[in-house]
């Protein structure tokens, strides 16, 4: 899931441009009524980082996309802080799985990915690699605040 040099200048860019103008909120606060092997507690959009950003967007299942190389996860294991999955990328016909740590109040995570085939080789020998993952703060343009009364 490593991204070409291209990609992630074209991504610094993007989200250099799409900041302007947009205030940052506190970071979203897990309800504490959910036990913490429920996986809705993934829902929503992630920060994914591995030498470039890309967000993921996640259901209430864990599952869900990026838009690099039409990437798609899913979620097999998610437990005790732990999240564990499968990756797929379209694209360039490539899967593999992940791990992540996540951090106790669920704002972020440490992890690391790994190709499980690329293309029919089913015992790739490239390696993968680590990865930061930030749950994505609510974002709201200035124009969308309200008047004041």
């Amino acid at each position: 899931m490593r991204l070409p040099l291209v990609a992630v200048a074209t991504l610094v860019a993007t989200v250099s441009v799409t900041g302007c103008g947009q205030q940052s909120l506190p970071r979203p606060a897990v309800p504490r009524n959910l036990p913490a092997d429920d996986r809705s507690i993934l829902a929503g959009d992630w920060e994914y980082e591995d030498g470039g950003t890309v967000v993921l967007q996640l259901d209430a299942q864990g599952n869900g996309t990026y838009a690099y190389k039409d990437g798609r996860l899913e979620t097999h294991q998610f437990g005790g802080g732990q999240w564990a999955g499968k990756w797929y990328q379209k694209e360039n016909d490539r899967e593999g799985s992940f791990h992540v740590k996540l951090s106790p109040d669920f704002t972020e995570g440490e992890g690391h990915w790994w190709y499980d085939r690329i293309g029919t080789d089913t015992k790739p020998s490239e390696k993968g690699g680590a990865f930061h993952l930030t749950r994505r703060t609510s974002v709201t343009s200035l124009s969308d605040t309200p008047p004041p009364p």
